[in-house]
Parts: C-alpha cells; structure tokens; sequence
C-alpha cells in the first residue's frame, strides 16, 4: 500500500472521528450534513468526505489493476 494511500485512509479516519465527536457532543441534523451554513463546522465536510474515499477507491483499483 501505498504511502499516499495511507495518509489518505488516516485522514478519513480522523474525519469520521470527528464527525462522530461531533454528532455526540451537539447532534449533527440532516439539514448541517447536507446543506450546511458556510459558518458551520460542517461546512465542507460531506464534499471532502467523498472526494477522499472516491481517491482511495482508484488508488486501490489502480493497485490492482481492477476497474470500477
């Protein structure tokens, strides 16, 4: 595995913890996650969020020679 792929996977990770941090310490509504105020902590979050797992997924497939 690569080492961009894997500082990528850490950054999700840390992601995910953060969002669950903050979903336990004020819950996180539907309408914060989807269409967040630019002000708030989720502003961005969902966007960034895909866009790293969708670069993990290529990397993976490019690792294996497999397709999507």
């Amino acid at each position: 595995m690569s080492d961009d792929k894997q500082d990528k996977i850490k950054k999700l990770l840390e992601m995910q913890k953060k969002f669950i941090a903050l979903d336990r310490e004020q819950g996180v509504e539907a309408s914060e996650y989807f269409a967040p105020s630019d002000d708030s902590e989720m502003s961005g979050f969902k966007e960034e969020y895909r866009d790293l797992a969708m670069n993990i997924l290529d990397l993976a497939h490019e690792e294996k020679g497999s397709k999507k």
